[in-house]
C-alpha cells in the first residue's frame, strides 16, 4: 500500500508574517490528519524570506500539539548545521511530548548560502563530509544507553525515533542503504538523478534493526485544483519562488499570475521546467493521471506531497483532491479507475 504524506515548507506569502504561516502549517496539519495522510513533515531553512519553519523542531512541536495521530517530523533537519547531541536532544524532547509520533529525516546540505551557514556557527571543516558520522552519532544518541557512556541525550537516549535520510543525489542512496534506513529523494525540486538513486538504493539496501526491506520515499509537488487552467494558474506562484531564488533575490511566495512568459527569459523558463519536472499540475483527472504515472515510474512506496500555494483555501483544496484520490486508489488499486 502506497502512503501518502505533506511537506511543509511553513510558506511566508507576499502581504503574510512567520506568526500567519504557522497558523496555516496548524490548520493543514489538522486536515491532512482528518484527510488520512501518514505523515507531516517540516523542513529547515535559513535566511530564506519566503520560509517560515527555520526552528524546524518548534515547528514540528506546534503541529504535532495541534494533531493527535498523524506522524509528524523534520524533512528534514540540515544536519551539518548541528552537533548531533543538540539534536538528539530536541527530537528525544519531542518524543517525550508526543510519543510514538516524531520522525526525524536528516539531509546533507545547509540548506541555505555559504554566509548563512558561518553565521550558524558550525566549523567550516564540519560541514558535508563529516555526514556520515554524524549520522551514526546522533542514532548511537537516540539508541539504548551503553555502559560506561559518557554522554547521554538527556532526554533522547532510549527513544530510538526513526531515522530518514534525504536526498538529492547518489551519496544519501549509498548511505541510507548502507545504514538500512528509509531513503526520501527530493524529486520535487532536483530530479536529475532520482531513478539511479532509488535503483542504487534498493539494490545495495542492508537490513538493520529499524528497517527490514527498503523504504522509498520520493517528494513530488502536486499543484490540483477544480480545472486544469486554475491549477496551472496556482503553479505560477512556485515558478515565480524559483526563479526569484535563482536570480539571487529569493522573497515571500508571490501571488500567482495568469502569464508566465512576461517573468521569465527563455533560460530561466527551460531551467524551472528542468527543477520542477516531475510537478503534477492540473484537475483531479488530470492529477490522477500524473500520480499513476509517477508511481508507476518510480515504484515509490511513499509519496510526499510539497505544495507551495499561495492561498491558504487553495493550498486546502489541492491536498483535498490528493487525499480522495489517495482513498481511490487505497479501495480499487487506481486513481484514475
Amino acid at each position: 500500500m502506497v502512503r501518502f504524506s505533506v511537506l511543509d515548507l511553513s510558506p511566508i506569502v507576499q502581504g503574510g508574517d512567520a506568526a500567519a504561516a504557522f497558523a496555516n502549517s496548524r490548520d493543514l496539519a489538522r486536515h491532512a490528519e482528518a484527510w488520512g495522510y501518514h505523515r507531516y513533515w517540516l523542513a529547515e531553512h535559513h535566511n530564506m524570506p519566503g520560509i517560515a519553519s527555520a526552528a524546524t523542531a518548534l515547528v514540528i512541536s506546534h503541529v504535532a500539539a495541534a494533531t493527535s495521530t498523524i506522524r509528524v517530523g523534520a524533512g528534514g533537519i540540515m544536519l551539518p548545521n548541528h552537533a548531533p547531541l543538540v539534536i538528539a536532544e530536541q527530537f528525544g524532547t519531542l518524543e517525550a511530548l508526543y510519543p510514538g509520533r516524531i520522525d526525524l529525516g536528516l539531509g546533507r546540505a545547509p540548506g541555505t548560502d555559504q554566509r548563512t551557514v558561518r553565521a550558524l556557527r558550525r566549523e567550516q571543516f564540519q560541514a558535508e563530509d563529516t555526514f556520515p558520522r554524524d549520522v551514526v552519532e546522533l542514532q548511537a544518541l537516540l539508541g539504548p544507553v551503553q555502559p560506561n557512556q559518557v554522554v547521554r541525550a538527556v532526554p533522547g537516549a532510549g527513544s530510538n525515533v526513526p531515522l530518514y535520510i534525504l536526498g538529492s543525489s547518489l551519496f544519501g542512496a549509498q548511505l541510507a542503504a548502507y545504514l538500512g534506513l528509509p531513503f526520501a529523494f527530493a524529486a520535487h525540486f532536483a530530479p536529475d538523478h532520482l531513478m539511479e538513486a532509488l535503483e542504487l538504493y534498493r539494490t545495495q539496501f542492508r537490513p538493520s534493526e529499524q528497517l527490514a526491506k527498503p523504504h522509498a520515499m520520493v517528494g513530488v509537488g502536486v499543484f490540483a485544483a477544480d480545472s486544469d487552467v486554475e491549477a496551472r494558474r496556482l503553479f505560477s506562484s512556485q515558478q515565480q519562488q524559483f526563479i526569484q531564488l535563482r536570480r539571487g533575490t529569493p522573497g515571500p511566495l508571490p501571488p500567482p499570475v495568469d502569464d508566465m512568459e512576461s517573468f521569465w527569459s527563455p533560460q530561466e523558463k527551460i531551467n524551472v521546467g528542468r527543477s520542477l519536472a516531475h510537478a503534477i499540475v492540473g484537475s483531479p483527472q488530470t492529477v490522477g493521471r500524473g500520480i499513476e504515472a509517477f508511481l508507476a515510474l518510480t515504484q515509490a512506496d511513499e509519496l510526499i506531497v510539497a505544495s507551495q500555494i499561495f492561498d491558504h483555501a487553495a493550498r486546502l483544496r489541492s491536498y483535498e483532491i490528493v487525499a480522495d484520490l489517495c482513498e481511490k486508489l487505497a479501495s480499487t488499486g487506481s486513481v484514475t479507475a
